[in-house]
């Protein structure tokens, strides 16, 4: 069963303007899938099998005489030399497009080599589990049950999968090949409690000395691994919103784990239970987050989206830049929204008002609600209708 991605639009267009397209995302989110769907006459290869990792280090030409362009090589970080024999290839024939794509879950060490070797050569795309809009999800679906299982295609392409044997498998693959080739981790045990300690932090400031002292390491270590852990596409970070602002604002960004699904699994959150778990808050939030960045990669938006906090305690989720203003989002897993949070979101536009350097846009609440309405310039909806709605 294959589920149309939105972002295919951006990757068809993309394909046709660069000699090299290069599609990073984590292990699992579908990229090789998405991709072998859209361009069925393309070559494959994997460089997940050393054989062939070892055969486009050390034999450059005779791997791409085996496997010629048009030519889609999977988990390319495997063959760092091969980057710049891929330039050497590209520009033998600089103008014809499409030549390579490439995929690979560690984003960081992608950026790295396309710098290096294929700067303007390459364009470069992200991409992250299914969406709600792709899984046809609405406001009457089993929510909890949603969370918990996650975005992951697999659990939705074999809905009888056990989510518990996915993700326990998923967690031990992820730690004995990406973290250990990305960073020499003495204690991979240490590891994965510190992305434990992370998603029990979803939706919290970043507070690397906390994060450290928890889990036992120097807050140097705690930062390092932060890094592995954006590297692997397994968290982001969210940076706060203070342009022409003053200094009351918080500076930290806000730590976000990329699926609830994985962090049900990792905090032991079962469905039935996450209702009234104190971590339900967090798992909407998080899966609110991974929406947004979802649906702005896939309309070639990235990167206008923060939050808002200052030393009052005033807050909002998430601020948007949308067409020159800034829109403005709080997220609650609430079906029946409180007045406070209505006047929390306009005490913040009033603020961003005053500044008179800011233009606020639209304001919404974004819940389980079953009917939209609007209430003191904020509209309120459920967060399907609203990310159904983006084109």
């Amino acid at each position: 069963m294959y589920f149309k991605r939105e972002i295919e639009g951006i990757i068809q267009s993309l394909r046709t303007q660069y000699p090299c397209l290069v599609l990073t995302g984590a292990r699992q989110v579908g990229k090789t899938t998405l991709l072998r769907h859209c361009f069925p006459e393309y070559n494959f290869v994997s460089l997940d099998l050393p054989s062939l990792a070892e055969m486009a280090e050390s034999d450059t030409q005779a791997f791409l005489t085996a496997y010629p362009a048009p030519l889609i090589i999977d988990e390319v970080q495997y063959a760092p030399k091969l980057f710049r024999n891929l330039k050497v290839a590209i520009d033998k024939d600089r103008h014809r497009m499409g030549q390579f794509i490439l995929t690979g879950s560690q984003k960081f060490t992608l950026m790295r080599e396309v710098s290096d070797s294929l700067a303007g050569r390459a364009a470069i795309v992200s991409i992250e589990n299914l969406s709600a809009k792709e899984l046809s999800l609405d406001s009457g679906s089993d929510w909890a049950d949603v969370l918990a299982r996650g975005f992951y295609p697999e659990l939705w392409r074999q809905r009888e999968m056990d989510r518990h044997q996915f993700y326990a498998s998923y967690v031990a693959s992820y730690l004995e090949r990406d973290v250990r080739q990305i960073l020499n981790v003495q204690s991979l045990r240490d590891f994965e409690r510190f992305l434990r300690a992370c998603a029990a932090r979803s939706g919290q400031l970043l507070n690397m000395s906390e994060l450290g002292r928890d889990v036992g390491i120097k807050a140097q270590t705690a930062k390092d691994w932060i890094s592995v852990l954006e590297a692997s596409n397994q968290i982001s970070l969210l940076e706060p919103y203070f342009e022409n602002l003053g200094k009351r604002i918080v500076k930290s960004p806000k730590l976000y784990l990329n699926d609830p699904g994985l962090l049900c699994f990792l905090l032991g959150v079962e469905p039935q239970n996450l209702p009234s778990s104190p971590l339900m808050g967090a798992a909407w939030e998080t899966f609110v987050y991974a929406e947004f960045r979802k649906a702005a990669t896939a309309h070639g938006q990235p990167g206008n989206l923060w939050f808002y906090r200052d030393d009052q305690g005033r807050e909002v989720d998430f601020i948007k830049q949308h067409h020159g203003r800034l829109d403005l989002f709080e997220v609650k897993w609430s079906e029946n929204p409180d007045q406070k949070w209505f006047d929390r979101i306009n005490e913040v536009a009033g603020i961003l008002r005053q500044s008179k350097t800011q233009n606020p846009g639209q304001s919404r609440l974004l819940c389980r609600t079953r009917h939209a309405f609007r209430r003191d310039n904020v509209s309120c909806e459920h967060v399907t209708d609203y990310f159904r709605g983006q084109v």
